[in-house]
């Protein structure tokens, strides 16, 4: 059998029995090496390569954690945390809609800006959701829809829109597509993963008024200390240009690290967070980034593994040699493809160079048309980022909703938005291929 196929199976198996996801990553990677015919030295070879190139992945997200940190020193998330608690303490218990309405939508808000404007990404999470946990409890709403609305947030933004995180992510579909053969216009990318993205915004709304709907009853966790802080107008300007520095520094270097590091040195330099703090604040965002960091790194040694060992092709060629020129049942099966990968890698963006360079020849021989080719890649290469426990879609949310111990990972974060969201993806990716 293919060692990919049962490296991911087995990597999925050990989480849902709730080993840590990064033992599981290993133990994964270690036997997919030693299926495919690989030595033990071979394969610890191949996860000792594939650590290195996470590093800088984790650097990022340590970077970006302090960058956070710092932003919650300059007073402003704690303000609006202040003002939420507050609300919610004037508010008679059975009154909660409004409140309700404004949380989800302003947590949605949050978490689509992390992606797009202010390129913090997940680091947001840790710093705003446990305040809220105790406000949640009170109005028994259940964190699985909170879980769904911050990994939409997480994921949609960067797929469909070309800024911050989605400047990457489509810079990387033009790039590879090239390599493989097939130069398109950047321009086309939005458009061609508009109808995906669509549905993620069905499975969103189903979350919202469907599944998740209902109450949920959780014990009562014990509120948070908020300092009360008064913000000065010319912290909030400093704030606004710290923000604007760290995506200046993205976009233009296209470095999450260079685009951090700007956003914190206009915060110690303008002294909206003073200078004596700096080392406590870094070292705060880096504890509070660093298991999302070991799993990213493991990710990427398991990803090594999984091409050292040859059967990512050989998976995708034994699935593609029954397909002949059915367009209908090709699009299917290069969906499912990317599923699986990305499921065992936990990041769309490493998917994309592995799938790119199979894939485009084999679309073009069955037919498809270049706009349907991409809204393949991108698609197959998104899916899994939303239910795949390596991902930082949905480690973030679990880093939050789990501060008081009542979130499970597997159970209340992966399992739910894979089902809310990869299922829609493929429907409407398929359908994206078969019209474009």
């Amino acid at each position: 059998m293919n060692a990919v196929l049962i490296a991911v199976l087995l990597m999925l198996v050990l989480s849902l029995l709730r080993v840590n996801v990064v033992i599981a990553l290993l133990i994964g990677a270690l036997t997919g090496g030693l299926i495919s015919g690989m030595d033990l030295a071979a394969t610890l070879k191949a996860i000792t390569d594939g650590l290195g190139s996470g590093a800088t992945i984790a650097l990022s997200y340590a970077l970006l954690g302090g960058f956070a940190v710092a932003i919650s020193r300059t007073g402003l998330p704690l303000w609006l945390v202040d003002k939420l608690i507050d609300s919610a303490k004037e508010t008679k218990t059975g009154s909660f809609g409004s409140i309700k309405w404004f949380l989800l939508t302003a947590i949605l808000l949050m978490s689509i800006a992390s992606q797009n404007v202010i390129p913090i990404h997940i680091a947001f999470i840790p710093l705003l959701i446990p305040p809220l946990l105790p406000l949640f409890n009170k109005m028994k709403l259940d964190r699985r829809l909170v879980a769904s609305i911050l990994t939409f947030g997480l994921t949609a933004p960067y797929i469909l829109l070309p800024y911050g995180f989605g400047a990457i992510f489509h810079d990387i579909i033009a790039t590879q597509m090239a390599a493989a053969g097939m130069t398109i216009d950047r321009s086309n990318i939005p458009t061609a993963m508009l109808i995906p993205t669509a549905g993620l915004v069905v499975g969103l709304i189903v979350a919202v008024f469907i599944t998740y709907r209902k109450e949920r009853t959780y014990q009562e966790s014990q509120e948070i200390a908020v300092e009360r802080v008064e913000v000065k107008p010319t912290t909030i300007l400093f704030t606004v240009l710290a923000l604007a520095a760290a995506l200046a520094g993205q976009l233009l270097t296209e470095s999450m690290i260079v685009g951090a590091i700007a956003g914190i040195a206009v915060l110690f330099i303008t002294r909206a967070v003073r200078w004596s703090e700096s080392d406590r604040v870094l070292v705060e965002g880096m504890q509070m980034m660093a298991f999302i960091g070991f799993v990213m790194i493991s990710a990427n040694g398991f990803a090594n593994v999984m091409t050292a060992t040859g059967d990512v092709e050989s998976l995708v060629e034994s699935t593609t040699s029954i397909i002949g020129n059915n367009q209908g049942l090709a699009a299917l099966l290069m969906l499912v493809v990317g599923l699986i990968v990305t499921l065992g890698i936990g990041s769309s963006f490493a998917t994309i160079p592995i799938i790119a360079s199979l894939f485009v020849p084999f679309a073009i021989e069955v037919g498809f048309s270049p706009m349907a080719i991409i809204a393949l890649i991108g698609t197959a290469g998104a899916l899994g980022d939303a239910g795949s426990p390596a991902s930082d879609s949905t480690l973030g949310p679990t880093s939050g909703l789990n501060a008081d111990s009542q979130h499970n990972h597997i159970w209340d974060t992966t399992i739910p938005t894979f089902i809310h969201y990869n299922i829609p993806l493929i429907a409407f990716g398929w359908v994206a291929a078969m019209i474009l």
